[in-house]
């Protein structure tokens, strides 16, 4: 039987570079468009997907650089991409109670 875990782990290992080179763009990206929308207070149905989609970026982020740590790979690029990601999640996070506050901030005072 094949362990899926593990062929997960060593095919995100394999692949390292051409997994970074697209999830630090993607998370970056991702995350600007989710607080380019929050600050031009667009409506939810836009900043949630946004928000959505830098979560998973962040999330996959993250389980790439638990693959490295599960085999002891403790260096400085592991660290940075962990940094990243876990403030993209935060930055994605805040946006979204950002805007939900601004709603119920806007929708009191009429």
């Amino acid at each position: 039987m094949l362990d899926f875990f593990n062929i997960l782990t060593e095919f995100s290992r394999t692949n390292c570079v051409s997994i970074c080179a697209f999830l630090v763009p993607a998370n970056l990206l991702a995350t600007l468009l989710t607080i380019i929308l929050t600050v031009f207070r667009r409506p939810s149905y836009q900043v949630w997907p946004s928000a959505a989609i830098a979560t998973i970026f962040a999330s996959v982020m993250i389980l790439h650089v638990y693959t490295w740590f599960i085999i002891g790979v403790v260096m400085a690029p592991t660290y940075i991409l962990l940094w990243l990601a876990i403030t993209c999640l935060l930055t994605n996070f805040a946006a979204i109670m950002f805007q939900r506050a601004s709603l119920q901030y806007h929708s009191k005072s009429y």
